[in-house]
């Protein structure tokens, strides 16, 4: 299994823009805990982000980056549990080729991927994988121009 580290995707010639278009189920974390998701073990903090995907899948994204991600559905206030829309924000996406495993951050939780899924990079040092039925859902490629 290909075990993917200090990897950035802003110089990999395979890798392209993508913005995700869901809607989500969120509720806020009354404390802290993890939960397991198809792709890896997810850590969370009370305050962050529990999320149940369109297409089933659960994740976690911490409470200081959410607002960035993510926009209630009205009549939602934000930080209300409920549907929040994804924000059309660029993502940098590859998909792998083999097996492969990937840290969401330096010391994060190891998130592991299957051949044809995808390995997500939201920022430097911050990544993701997208199992490819999923990525293929909810992803959308755009241009780089």
């Amino acid at each position: 299994m290909l075990e993917l580290k200090n990897i950035d995707l802003t110089q990999d010639t395979a890798a392209g823009l993508f913005v995700k278009d869901e809607i989500v189920d969120v509720v806020f974390a009354r404390a802290a805990g993890d939960l397991l998701s198809r792709v890896g073990r997810n850590r969370f903090e009370a305050g962050d982000a529990l999320i149940t995907g369109s297409t089933g899948d659960r994740w976690s994204v911490s409470r200081n980056r959410f607002d960035a991600k993510y926009l209630p559905v009205e009549p939602l206030q934000a930080g209300e549990d409920g549907r929040y829309r994804a924000r059309q924000v660029p993502v940098l996406a590859r998909q792998m080729h083999e097996a492969f495993t990937l840290a969401r951050s330096s010391g994060g939780d190891v998130l592991h991927g299957l051949a044809r899924d995808w390995v997500l990079q939201y920022a430097p040092g911050d990544f993701g994988v997208a199992e490819n039925a999923r990525f293929q859902a909810v992803y959308r490629a755009i241009d780089k121009a």
